[in-house]
């Protein structure tokens, strides 16, 4: 495990150990902010990084900020241009997660978004999420927050506690993961990822009025699916009795990428393994995200 030592702090590049937040802050205390979260992907034999969808990475953290009346002090060119130095200063060489954030910077006691002071910071980590190449899931007793009351689109720091609730009662009763189902009962998505489903060869996962994030890895594999696959690509809302007799589940995610669903609520998925049309979907991404796709080079932006 290499040590990263800078982090971006308001314009500039700081040792992480020099930097602090108050006690008092109100972002900390109520959860007044929003993040985003963005890949690298380490190609030895090119000895390059490659940043997957880097701007459009920021334009979607710029639309959570509007979203909540936190507007970013920074343009996203400005932000892309940052996170590529950050890379380089800390001389990173392996995949890696990239976390910019910007939160309620000041300390006065009253949660309100709409004072001036929005902090923006970007650090940079190397641990995995979800390593399991398969997962056994459950369908969550926690419903997805509805778009009226935290949205779902922003990836707001305060939601993420619905996320972390459901997480948590999956792992506590033996799973891997959890799912989401909206107040309607629709299946929404998971903690940290959104979810597709296999039937009669077409791909279909729920539609944004669902509760869902707007997820780039999402968009990625419907554009792959269809152009490259030539799969009928279908966004419907989905029952909870639909996962179960589907032909195959995945997620999808910046942070998890594409990972196969084998089992939910102990009910076997498929035949209990990674599908094929998940399987070449996910060996096309992977290809893609290390720029070894020369028709997908759009997507990536070197770092050295």
């Amino acid at each position: 495990m290499i040590y990263i030592a800078y982090i971006f702090d308001q314009g500039q590049f700081l040792d992480e150990s020099t930097t602090s937040i108050s006690l008092r802050n109100k972002g900390l205390n109520y959860g007044l902010g929003f993040f985003e979260g963005i890949r690298a992907f380490w190609n030895e034999e090119q000895q390059q990084l490659f940043v997957f969808r880097l701007y459009d990475h920021y334009v979607r953290f710029f639309h959570s900020g509007r979203s909540i009346h936190m507007d970013i002090p920074f343009s996203p060119t400005q932000l892309a241009e940052w996170t590529i130095q950050l890379l380089r200063l800390n001389n990173i060489r392996e995949d890696t997660y990239i976390r910019p954030i910007c939160f309620k910077g000041s300390n006065t006691l009253r949660p309100n978004l709409t004072d001036a002071y929005n902090r923006v910071m970007i650090y940079e980590t190397i641990s995995h999420y979800l390593p399991q190449k398969e997962l056994k899931v459950c369908i969550s007793s926690w419903i997805r927050n509805g778009s009226n009351m935290i949205p779902p689109q922003s990836k707001t720091t305060g939601g993420y506690m619905n996320s972390a609730l459901a997480t948590a009662g999956a792992i506590l009763n033996g799973y891997d993961e959890a799912i989401f189902l909206t107040e309607e009962g629709n299946v929404s998505e998971g903690p940290g990822e959104n979810i597709f489903l296999v039937r009669n060869n077409q791909l279909i996962t729920p539609p944004l009025s669902d509760d869902i994030l707007a997820g780039i890895t999402r968009e990625t594999v419907m554009t792959l699916a269809e152009n490259i696959f030539n799969m009928t690509v279908k966004e419907q809302s989905i029952s909870r009795t639909e996962l179960y007799s589907a032909d195959e589940v995945f997620f999808t995610g910046t942070a998890i990428g594409i990972k196969p669903i084998i089992e939910i609520d102990r009910r076997m998925i498929g035949y209990g393994q990674e599908g094929p049309h998940t399987k070449q979907i996910r060996e096309l991404y992977n290809q893609i995200t290390m720029g070894k796709h020369p028709n997908f080079m759009k997507y990536c932006t070197p770092v050295y």
